[in-house]
Formats: C-alpha cells, sequence, structure tokens
C-alpha cells in the first residue's frame, strides 16, 4: 500500500495563487473522475480557503504515479503553466504523506492553531470522493484512522481550547458580562466585513432583537436582512443607543462616532443595566475615555487580538502532547498497513509448505506401501510436519516482528518481498 499528496497551502502559497488553485464543486467532481481514471489510483482532493491538496492511494508494488503528472494534469484543469505552480506545491510520500494527513485533519498544520473546522473539511473531502467511487482500501482506511486522530487530539489535549477570532473572542468577552440574552438587543453600527463575522457569532447568542444602523441606507438594510434584524436610520443613532445592551460597531470613520460629550447625554436617557460596547473599527468609532467598567464597558480591537494571542500561546502550550499523539497513530497506520500486506504472504507461505510437504509425504507412504505399521505411518508424518513448523518458524516469526516495527511504507526490498523471492510466492 502506498499514498501520495500533492498541495499548496497558506504556508508557501500566496492568496492570489491559493484563488485560481482552488476548486468550485463541479470541477473538483471531474477532476476527481479524470485523477481516478488517469492515474489508476484512488484519489481525494482537499480544497480548502487555506490548502488545496490531492492525496493518491494505491496497493502492490506498481510504480508510483508520477506526481509531476498530477501537477501538469493541476494547471490543465485551472488553465496554468505548470512551472508557474510548481514552485508553490509540497510533495510528500508514504510515511511523510500519512502524517502530514494526521497533523492536517487535527488543526495541526493550520492557520489558526488547533482550528476544529478543518476536521469537517477533510470529512467532507472524504465523503465527496466516496460518492464519486473514487476511494479504494488505502485512502479509506487512512482518512478514517486521520478523523479518530483528529478527534483524539481534540479530547486528549488541549490544543482546540479557547477562542481564537476576534469575533469569537467578542462574543468570550460578552459572555463574561451577561448571562442570558433571550432579553437583550443588540446594536451594529456600520457595515464592514469584520462586523459581519462577528455579527454571525454574536447571533449564536439568540438575542431578543438586532438592530442596524448606517450612514448608508441600503447597507443597513442589506446587513439587517441578512442576520433577521431591522434597519434603522442613521439619524437614529442615539435614540438606539440609549436601547441597546450590546453594541457591535465598524464604521471606518476617520474620527469618533461616539465622543465624551455626545455619549454622556445619551447615558443620561438609558434606563438599561450595562452596555457592552465591541468597537472593532480602526481608527476607533467611540471614545475610550467613556469605558467605566460598570455601566460601560468598552472593548476595542487590541483588548480582542490579546485576547486571541493569549489563547493561542496557550494553546502552543499543548502543541508537544498533540505531536506525540499524532506520531504515535501515524506508528499505528503504518503497523497496521504492515500486518494487512504480510498477513496474505504468511498465509500463501503456509499453504504452500502444506502442500509440498503432503506431496513428499505422500510419495514416500505409497513406496512403502505395506511395510509400516500405522504407528510408524503416524510417526512420519508427525515428523514432516515439526519439520515444516521448525522451517516456518523463522520467516513467519520474522514477517510477525516486522509488523510490529515501524516500516517505511512503500520501501523497496522488504522482508516482505525477501519472503516471495526466496520461497518463489506467487503475488
Amino acid at each position: 500500500m502506498m499514498i501520495a499528496v500533492v498541495g499548496c497551502s497558506f504556508r508557501d502559497t500566496p492568496i492570489q495563487l491559493r484563488e485560481r488553485l482552488a476548486f468550485d464543486p463541479a470541477t473538483l467532481e471531474r477532476t476527481l473522475d479524470e485523477i481516478a481514471q488517469r492515474f489508476q489510483c484512488e484519489a481525494i482532493i482537499l480544497n480548502t480557503c487555506n490548502r488545496v491538496e490531492i492525496y493518491l492511494g494505491w496497493e502492490g508494488d506498481r510504480p508510483e504515479p508520477d506526481c509531476n503528472q498530477l501537477v501538469k494534469l493541476l494547471a490543465e484543469v485551472h488553465n496554468l503553466q505548470p512551472e508557474v505552480i510548481a514552485p508553490h506545491l509540497y510533495q510528500y510520500l508514504g510515511e511523510a504523506a500519512v502524517r502530514h494527513l494526521l497533523r492536517v485533519a487535527s488543526g495541526l498544520d493550520s492557520l489558526i492553531l488547533g482550528e476544529g473546522q478543518i476536521a469537517g473539511q477533510v470529512r467532507e473531502a472524504y465523503e465527496k470522493a466516496r460518492l464519486r467511487q473514487c476511494l479504494g482500501p488505502v485512502l479509506n482506511s487512512l482518512f478514517q484512522h486521520a478523523l479518530r486522530t483528529a478527534k483524539r487530539v481534540r479530547t486528549e489535549t488541549a490544543i482546540t481550547r479557547g477562542k481564537v477570532s476576534v469575533s469569537s473572542a467578542a462574543v468570550a468577552f460578552v459572555c463574561q458580562v451577561f448571562s442570558r440574552f433571550d432579553d437583550k438587543i443588540v446594536l451594529v453600527i456600520g457595515a464592514g466585513k469584520m462586523g459581519v463575522l462577528t455579527l454571525r457569532s454574536l447571533r449564536t447568542l439568540s438575542p431578543k432583537q438586532i438592530l442596524v444602523t448606517n450612514r448608508s441606507w441600503d447597507k443597513a438594510l442589506a446587513v439587517a436582512n441578512s442576520c433577521g434584524g431591522t434597519a434603522v436610520p442613521w439619524e437614529q443613532l442615539d435614540e438606539v443607543l440609549a436601547l441597546a445592551d450590546i453594541v457591535l460597531s465598524t464604521t471606518g470613520a476617520p474620527e469618533p462616532v461616539v465622543t465624551v460629550a455626545r455619549y454622556q447625554k445619551i447615558l443620561a436617557r438609558r434606563t438599561r443595566g450595562s452596555l457592552v460596547i465591541l468597537d472593532i473599527a480602526v481608527p476607533r468609532d467611540f471614545d475610550p475615555s467613556i469605558h467605566d467598567g460598570d455601566r460601560t464597558c468598552l472593548f476595542n480591537i487590541d483588548d480582542l487580538n490579546r485576547i486571541r494571542d493569549q489563547t493561542l500561546e496557550e494553546r502552543r502550550k499543548h502543541l508537544v502532547p498533540a505531536e506525540a499523539l499524532v506520531e504515535e497513530q501515524t506508528r499505528v497506520m503504518l503497523q497496521e498497513w504492515t500486518r494487512r500486506r504480510n498477513g496474505p504472504v504468511i498465509k500463501r507461505l503456509t499453504q504452500d509448505f502444506e502442500l509440498k510437504r503432503q506431496a513428499v509425504e505422500g510419495q514416500l507412504l505409497t513406496r512403502l506401501n505395506g511395510r509400516l505399521s500405522e504407528g510408524e505411518k503416524k510417526y512420519i508424518q508427525g515428523a514432516f510436519r515439526l519439520l515444516q513448523n521448525q522451517i516456518l518458524h523463522g520467516p513467519i516469526r520474522a514477517l510477525a516482528e516486522e509488523s510490529n516495527r515501524v516500516q517505511t511504507l512503500g520501501a523497496r526490498h522488504t522482508l516482505h518481498d525477501a519472503v516471495c523471492k526466496l520461497f518463489q510466492l506467487q503475488e
């Protein structure tokens, strides 16, 4: 059994090229079919915003597929020149490919260390290949093992714990202030990309109401419609600030939208409890001096980034045990494949010797027919079986021990090959 992977990721490929190498659903399906047909092997394509990888798997001792031809196919599919993409692609074979997939699925090779979304993307890639009938025993067992390993990394280490994005850190801040959200009003000021992403996270808290205001009424309507909220005219900003419990602000204005003097007037009109303001605009939308830690809790983008960085630093402390678990499971996968490869050889070796023993034993007993008692016949048969077992003991034990050692997947001239050649066993 053998596997190979050719791909690129955020580590060494600029986003402009990754965008051109990304697959849409229809192209991905066509490419899977083309790879399986052209290379006569199993295939899976892992396609995410941070990586594009093609996994190949095959059985037997046939030559490995030419990865350079796979690079040409990838270039052909995306209307690119091979020499343009080749410098940005990595290739892994055998054991290195196994280890790479296990690290990817476990979030150890992600832009955000320990992120859990990648495991779902690996499963999705596996399911797509299965539906296209591009799987076989090699990639089927490998990807299932990778997903089990990813689950163990998540449950047995702390590398996935904590919030590691601005939006998730914002939710963590809000949850420190409020214990319930079904009675809370969220106000969104502006319609920046980061604000929309953070709003998606805040929606998971199921607030009572979401209000959206923007200098552009069309943009306010668009954001409100996307989140099930209500658009509010920009001129009513002070009014809705007095009603809100949580404010998400991301206008991109060159100067503060809400000054201290303006906010003091708004605060005098408020009848609700504490107000949490998530000011993720740069420059900031709210004057930082309005924060008092009681009635008004103001957090800016630096506060959220600090929480994210602290969480990532904490995750890095758990990288060593996570890597150790991946290394252990890489060995488990290789040992399992070695056992599966050597099992049939042991069976054929035993059957071959059994047939030869019976043939020689039968010829001898036929020539000595009538000269031996039943006890003597049984003694001769037992002696032949003992000799057979003694001859086979060494090769079978060596093959079994090889199954318990880490082997280089796909290595030439293994003990398996030596036994087949010495005893002239047919594959």
